[in-house]
């Protein structure tokens, strides 16, 4: 699912990350090489706040700066996982069981790499989607990108 250096970026965060309580749900790296963007997505178990969010920015840019990813500039954003949460881990999808999810494979399975269902919990390694009611397995490492469908419900 992570490159080799959104990997090397993650492992190199998550130790600190304990330390201060805070989850790196996910490291991704866009754009093109001469000026890539690291976008670092961290969770709390009290919700991101500005406080925590600050605080965060301020250590993973640190941190940041004595590992220099890239030669040259880069930018780095560092947010929280918002409403189409990204799901990476067995652990992440066991979470957010009963949830709508979009999921896209390294390989097709039944003629299909796009899948929209509700999860279904995890089975060893592998993730469990109920497609219309139709019940699907996909090996963890046959998943490229995964996320939550979030809804707003505005009838409150």
């Amino acid at each position: 699912m992570l490159t080799a250096m959104e990997t090397k970026l993650l492992n190199a965060l998550s130790p600190r990350a304990s330390q201060e309580g805070i989850e790196i749900v996910t490291v991704d790296i866009i754009g093109g090489r001469k000026s890539p963007t690291i976008r670092v997505f961290i969770d709390h178990p009290d919700g991101v706040s500005f406080d925590v969010l600050s605080s965060a920015q301020a250590w993973i840019n640190d941190l940041m700066d004595k590992i220099d990813p890239f030669p040259g500039a880069y930018t780095l954003e560092v947010s929280s996982p918002g409403i189409d949460r990204p799901l990476r881990t067995l652990e992440h999808f066991a979470r957010f069981q009963g949830e709508t999810a979009h999921l896209k494979t390294v390989e097709a399975v039944d003629g299909r790499s796009s899948w929209t269902g509700v999860l279904a919990g995890t089975e060893e390694d592998a993730v469990l989607l109920s497609v219309d009611g139709e019940l699907h397995s996909f090996p963890l490492t046959n998943i490229k990108r995964a996320h939550l469908k979030g809804t707003v419900d505005f009838s409150s």
